[in-house]
């Protein structure tokens, strides 16, 4: 081996080596709505940084108690604006990192084809034992079943029949089982190639609810991570909100 190239020799095994050390991991804690997306956007922003976002996907409110507590999380996706806001306000959150990465829909949905009809005219008739809604308390996408319900007059008559997932996630999976006839979810959860792609569905008209305005947050614990950082600018690219889109929100 030539001697110019031994010289070189001992900086390109440093190079080497530290390429990998420059690839960090974030711990991101992600509504349950946003698995589908945030699975796709993950595996992304990976190949484009070499980040590995390392994800846990729950419900909001317990997401909020878990942060307040010290749980390790460096990035929040909620299903919500108001907690996020929140955890800006006790700081937990880095002031002025948070945005909306996505609006969600709401949506009626049964796994049995024919049984949610295109106006929701199944929930007045009532031919059905239960319904799974997320619980309010803790995903604003069940709050927003709730109101979506008592808009339509008809929560006295559906509440015996109501049956609460702590997450979106449990209530898509009581109706997905049938252990719940139909249930109230994101449409995330069933939307696939521009349509529904399995059961029966309603979309509920925004006009019966609040907006579900999912807001991202840089947290305390990620302020100091390139990571934590570059995945925030991530979730604002065209890449991530293709992605986005692709599963019916709006980014």
């Amino acid at each position: 081996m030539p001697p110019t190239t031994l010289r070189w020799l001992p900086a390109l095994c440093i190079a080497l080596v530290s390429v990998p050390a420059l690839a960090e991991d974030v711990q991101v804690a992600v509504a349950a709505n946003f698995t589908g997306p945030m699975k796709r956007i993950a595996a992304d922003f990976e190949k484009d940084t070499g980040h590995k976002a390392v994800l846990t996907f729950g419900a909001t409110g317990k997401f909020y108690a878990q942060i307040s507590n010290g749980a390790p999380f460096e990035v929040f996706l909620a299903a919500d604006d108001e907690t996020p806001a929140r955890l800006e306000k006790e700081g937990a959150a880095v002031n002025g990192s948070r945005f909306t990465y996505a609006t969600g829909k709401l949506v009626l949905w049964s796994a049995q084809p024919g049984m949610v009809d295109a106006q929701g005219e199944v929930l007045k008739k009532g031919d059905f034992k239960k319904i799974a809604i997320a619980a309010p308390k803790l995903a604003p996408y069940g709050a927003a079943a709730i109101e979506a319900m008592t808009k339509l007059g008809l929560q006295a008559a559906l509440e015996p029949k109501l049956v609460q997932g702590e997450s979106i996630g449990q209530a898509f999976s009581f109706v997905s089982t049938g252990n719940a006839e139909l249930g109230f979810i994101a449409l995330s959860q069933v939307y696939e190639g521009g349509k529904i792609k399995s059961g029966s569905a309603w979309m509920v008209p925004e006009s019966l609810h609040s907006p579900i305005r999912q807001d991202a947050v840089l947290l305390a614990k990620g302020k100091d991570s390139k990571a934590a950082v570059q995945l925030m600018a991530f979730l604002k690219t065209d890449k991530a909100r293709a992605v986005i889109r692709s599963f019916g929100y709006e980014p």
